[in-house]
């Protein structure tokens, strides 16, 4: 009877509700998306974080486990994250924490590993084992949370608070990019290079109204972080422009001799988050498939020190570019990569542009520095105040102690104090608090001092608060420190298409010996076309300068003479293929010669030569005026000296001559051009160290020389000051016919060929060669040049951007130094 009694009332209280199980599901289910949308896989638009990321840099902060510090365990920071802010599983945490400190996966690592944090091809070790700290960047990213710069929100059971979001002094988001996948929506967000980001987000400050085209001048592109290059920009751009687009991501390959009878593709950088393993397994099936042919092995050559080094050997009579291009359809040495620019702008999930995103950090980074600056000039407020109440207390110093002394409580002595000085209560409870002993180390002249400083701090922040200019002048200053900081140089290559053939079932991996051009571009692209058909514009190649060209066939060898004065033996078939086109050769497609070729340090190609025995020899000239003309000599060697250089002088131009009758010329950087006939320079043996050439005046130096031909050829020469940056000076430009410059004999000193006007005082770079010679940019954009003067010695026009190349006959301009010349030219 009594457990009927018991089940009666239960079933009293329990009060069922019949729900509809669609209705239960959807609700369910929306609730759940919500979560996994704000709450785990999407970024933050102002600091770049995910909460899970956030909360760990947070709680390392608070943890105090910084870069001066020693490592702690991985297990006791995510502990530490699961118990007081993030309710999930520890290994989530702790992936996210590995990701953070993987320099392969983020462009600017936050965390700062110690241990097995993993590779592209496995996982890290157990949190156990592996230990941590905040990297520098971390704490540039959490700088000023003790500021209130941020707001803080309650955890998930109100315990504890944490921030929103990171007071954040870079651009996390493009820096280091993002990547999740949530419920109805992705994330995949490339990295960037933090100083070109900086450099757009200062220009944005300026010009609010900036557009796509300018602000790409400062972002061309995603920085990965293992390198690479991105063929294609029309994909980069769709995505900047609408936070959508796809493009591709090639390895950085090189061909070269692996062994003495055989080449290979050395892959040295590989497309992001693939490993090499990757790579091996995916040749390996394409050989077992019989859809890859012609490799001989593979090596895995990858480690620490140098890297990734991936050596495909190629066997004999293959040609090594076809297979490349087998290689990029066939493997992901050629990766897609799909931006798809979703964060949460004021809690909601939006698709942005490259503008708004930069548009939505910099207004949260204002915010961030105005709350600081308020914040700072509150305490400093509040010191000044104390301070001054001091100054009076010290004044009277007796009296105070005597108030105090005959003062029957503190409430009363408080009472007095602000009745006897005109002291607020704040300043009275300072000095009542105050041990006696303080007092010896207080003098006016310190409190007035520190008065002083407070006083100019104030004034220094109300400034800021007041003053939108003086604000966002600040923001600019301060991301422009972070980046002198934190910025490393640019690692991806961007390239507006690959350059080379698309291979088909008709590419012959037999190489033919079919004829062709050998280009060397300003910018130190090398090339060889795919046919020898006369060049439709001499110096001109898309998007750069051709500086020297030589006829060849695809399987000869010719040789690269460097500044070094060395004659490197090079294989025409170890250069990239670019085509021919009917408007000029694009060397986008071609490599750099420190790629191709064995180059020591700060070495470069300034010539080539045909190595054939029965021509009339080489033509050298150096920056200190030396003139030597070397006979045709073969060695069986990869590389040999054809002029000994004295200390510090190095060769900057060489040239094959062909016509006994040519004339051969240099220009110095005081404005000074010199021809004179070859023929008067009489040859010599490679040890030699040639003849005077040109007479130099103190201090300056040879800046061009190569063979010329007075009836044909003009002169382009740009002046500007030898105190500027390199490569930052647009500078005067004038072009003028050779034949206005009457030769002179060798070792003299020349005719005057510009004049200098106000501010310069040397020349950037000049060169000789046939009408047109063409100039360009650093980015290899072409700059016009004035039309021809008849005048030789006149001063020139300014240009429109600072000009890093020009075409010649035969020589290849030196790259501008700061080696501070000062031109002793005379006005007599």
């Amino acid at each position: 009877m009594a457990k009927s009694s018991v089940d009666d009332d239960r079933l009293e209280e329990e009060h069922i509700l019949d729900v509809d199980v669609t209705q239960e599901m959807e609700a369910s289910f929306l609730e759940y998306a919500y979560s996994v949308i704000y709450s785990r896989a999407l970024p933050d638009a102002r600091d770049g974080l995910k909460p899970v990321q956030r909360r760990i840099l947070f709680s390392m902060d608070e943890m105090g486990v910084r870069p001066d510090r020693g490592h702690v365990k991985c297990a006791r920071v995510v502990g530490q994250v699961m118990g007081l802010l993030h309710p999930h599983g520890d290994g989530a945490i702790y992936d996210a924490l590995v990701r953070m400190g993987q320099p392969w996966a983020v462009r600017l690592p936050l965390i700062d590993g110690h241990g097995n944090f993993g590779s592209l091809d496995a996982g890290p070790a157990a949190m156990r084992y592996t230990e941590c700290r905040m990297a520098n960047p971390a704490v540039a990213m959490t700088r000023g949370l003790d500021q209130d710069t941020v707001d803080y929100k309650p955890n998930y059971d109100g315990k504890e608070s944490e921030p929103v979001v990171l007071p954040a002094a870079f651009p996390n988001l493009l820096v280091n990019g993002a990547t999740g996948i949530a419920v109805g929506m992705a994330t995949n967000i490339a990295p960037h290079n933090l100083i070109e980001v900086v450099a757009a987000l200062r220009q944005l400050l300026r010009n609010p109204e900036i557009g796509l085209d300018e602000l790409m001048r400062h972002i061309p592109g995603p920085d990965f972080p293992t390198g690479g290059k991105i063929i294609g920009l029309d994909g980069v751009r769709d995505a900047y422009a609408t936070g959508r687009g796809t493009f591709k991501i090639r390895a950085t390959t090189r061909i070269e001799k692996v062994t003495p009878r055989r080449m290979g593709i050395v892959v040295t950088e590989l497309p992001y988050m693939i490993g090499p393993e990757k790579i091996i397994e995916q040749i390996k099936k394409g050989v077992d498939d019989k859809k890859i042919t012609g490799i001989a092995d593979v090596k895995d050559l990858t480690d620490l020190v140098n890297g990734t080094r991936l050596v495909i050997e190629v066997k004999n009579g293959i040609n090594p570019e076809a297979l490349l291009e087998q290689l990029y359809k066939a493997t992901k040495l050629e990766d897609t990569f799909a931006i798809n620019a979703v964060a949460l702008v004021e809690g909601q999930p939006r698709t942005l542009s490259l503008k708004e995103m930069l548009e939505v950090y910099l207004a949260h980074r204002i915010e961030v520095t105005l709350r600081r600056s308020t914040f700072l000039l509150n305490k400093a407020e509040e010191r000044l105040h104390l301070v001054r109440g001091l100054i009076t207390a010290i004044a009277d110093i007796d009296d105070v102690i005597a108030i105090i002394r005959t003062s029957d409580d503190a409430a009363q002595a408080r009472e007095r104090l602000i009745g006897a000085f005109d002291l607020t209560e704040v300043q009275a409870n300072y000095i009542l608090d105050m041990q006696l002993r303080r007092l010896t180390r207080y003098s006016t002249i310190e409190l007035e001092k520190e008065a002083d400083e407070l006083a100019g701090q104030i004034g220094g922040l109300r400034d800021i608060i007041d003053n939108d200019h003086v604000l966002r002048d600040l923001v600019g200053d301060e991301l422009a420190q972070v980046a002198k900081e934190f910025g490393t140089p640019r690692r991806t290559v961007l390239l507006a298409s690959s350059g080379a053939p698309t291979a088909t079932k008709a590419t012959p991996l037999e190489v033919p010996d079919d004829p062709c051009w050998v280009l060397l571009s300003g910018s130190g692209l090398v090339a060889r076309t795919d046919a020898l058909a006369p060049l439709p514009t001499e110096g001109r190649a898309a998007h750069d300068v051709v500086t020297a060209k030589l006829a060849t066939t695809a399987k000869a060898e010719f040789g690269v003479i460097t500044n070094h004065g060395r004659l490197l033996r090079c294989s025409a078939i170890e250069l990239p293929t670019v085509p021919l086109t009917a408007s000029a050769p694009n060397l986008q497609g071609g490599s750099l010669a420190a790629e191709l070729w064995p180059l020591e340090q700060g070495e470069r190609p300034v010539g080539l030569t045909t190595l054939d025995p029965d021509s009339l020899g080489l033509a050298l000239g150096t920056e200190r005026g030396i003139v030597k003309r070397v006979n045709p000599e073969q060695l069986s060697k990869d590389a040999w000296d054809v002029i000994r250089l004295e200390d510090g002088d190095q060769v900057v131009g060489a040239v094959e001559l062909t016509d006994p009758e040519v004339d051969l010329a240099f220009i110095s950087s005081d404005a000074q051009l010199l021809h004179f006939p070859a023929s008067s320079v009489r040859p010599q043996g490679r040890s030699g160290g040639g003849i005077a050439g040109i007479k130099l005046a103190p201090k300056a130096r040879v800046i061009w020389f190569g063979a010329v031909r007075s009836e044909t050829d003009e002169v382009v020469t740009i002046s500007g000051s030898s105190s500027s940056l390199p490569g930052t000076e647009t500078g005067s430009a004038k072009v003028t016919a050779l034949a206005e410059y009457p030769g002179k004999g060798r070792a003299t000193g020349g005719v005057r060929a510009h004049r200098f006007l106000k501010g310069e005082d040397t020349l950037l770079i000049a060169a000789i060669g046939p009408a047109p010679v063409v100039a360009g940019a650093a980015s290899g954009s072409p700059v016009e040049l004035p039309s021809v003067r008849g005048r030789r010695d006149g001063s020139g026009t300014p240009v429109a951007q600072p000009v890093t190349m020009l075409s010649g006959r035969g020589g290849h301009s030196p790259e501008p130094t700061d080696s501070g010349v000062q031109s002793l030219f005379d006005e007599e």
